[in-house]
């Protein structure tokens, strides 16, 4: 029960790592908010929870928006007391292409998922662990834009690159009032976002040195780590949980 009577924040919950996250972290003990826009998807989730004795609530809502960061940060402290962690996890790969043929738009859009609302989490976030006297924060970042570029993938790397800067700030920022922020880098993972083309996914196996994809409930779990207090003397870190395709070359 390494979350035992915690209250989690989880983004992009209405399906895969998100979705994992969270009935693995009420499993383990912890009151879980779930946030994503697919209302009915929450609530399913949600269901199988509180179906198994545990605690769950959700707000449907955009993380591109700064007030819906707040209103999440309200509704914990509201139904549970206050915040103890947050899993900010919500992305988009968005279109890919190569730079000079992309859309602003896109661009655009792509930094609002994955990197503003980073922003606006902390934003509130922070002062609710500050409130409660210590806490945990974990961004979903990726090793794309990190350990390795891939074509076409200009704005989500730099997105999620971006992260791990925030993460180290937001570390040296809050240490001193006992509040950890991490970075988690997953590998390839079966999740939506992930599709259904299975020449694509035998490609994307090839890249990592176990020659597999991650189950969502595997990123789920290194995110279990960094939320817990088994993580106690870790903070600024950019976990790689990538299944070897940082160090593969085959």
């Amino acid at each position: 029960m390494e979350l035992k009577d915690k209250t989690i924040i989880i983004t992009g919950a209405s399906s895969g790592i998100g979705a994992a996250a969270a009935l693995l972290f009420a499993a383990r003990g912890a009151n879980v908010v779930l946030a994503a826009r697919r209302e009915a998807e929450l609530k399913t989730i949600v269901g199988q929870i509180t179906q198994s004795n545990g605690n769950a609530i959700y707000l449907a809502g955009d993380v591109r928006e700064e007030a819906f960061a707040k209103d999440l940060v309200d509704l914990a402290e509201d139904e549970f007391g206050g915040v103890d962690g947050a899993f900010n996890n919500a992305g988009t790969t968005g279109d890919m292409g190569p730079i000079p043929d992309m859309d602003g738009g896109n661009w655009h859009d792509v930094m609002a998922v994955n990197l503003n609302s980073a922003f606006y989490a902390a934003k509130y976030q922070v002062p609710a662990m500050r409130r409660r006297g210590s806490g945990a924060i974990v961004f979903t970042s990726s090793f794309v834009g990190h350990t390795i570029g891939l074509p076409g993938m200009g704005a989500y790397a730099a997105a999620k690159a971006g992260l791990i800067g925030l993460t180290q700030v937001l570390a040296v920022e809050n240490g001193a009032e006992k509040i950890r922020v991490n970075a988690l880098l997953p590998g390839g993972t079966m999740t939506p976002m992930a599709g259904d083309d299975a020449n694509f996914h035998e490609v994307v196996r090839g890249f990592h040195a176990l020659k597999r994809m991650a189950e969502p409930s595997e990123i789920a779990q290194a995110a279990l780590f960094l939320l817990s207090d088994q993580a106690s003397f870790v903070t600024g870190s950019a976990m790689i949980v990538d299944g070897g395709n940082s160090v593969n070359k085959l």
